[in-house]
């Protein structure tokens, strides 16, 4: 099992997402941050995605 939480990328938010593997992880989390956060598709750059550490658990 993977997890990413907001936190870890820089949100002042509790979420985590978790998920069997990076694509599922990835496209969990991005729904989250889309709808709670405001992102919009063009803000994931290269910068923002070198953010995202996925933990295993």
């Amino acid at each position: 099992m993977k997890s990413l939480s907001c936190r870890d990328i820089g949100f002042d938010c509790n979420y985590t997402v978790r998920a069997e593997n990076d694509c599922e992880l990835f496209a969990k989390g991005e729904r989250h941050v889309f709808n709670a956060h405001g992102l919009r598709e063009e803000e994931f750059t290269p910068k923002f995605n070198e953010k995202i550490k996925f933990e295993d658990q």
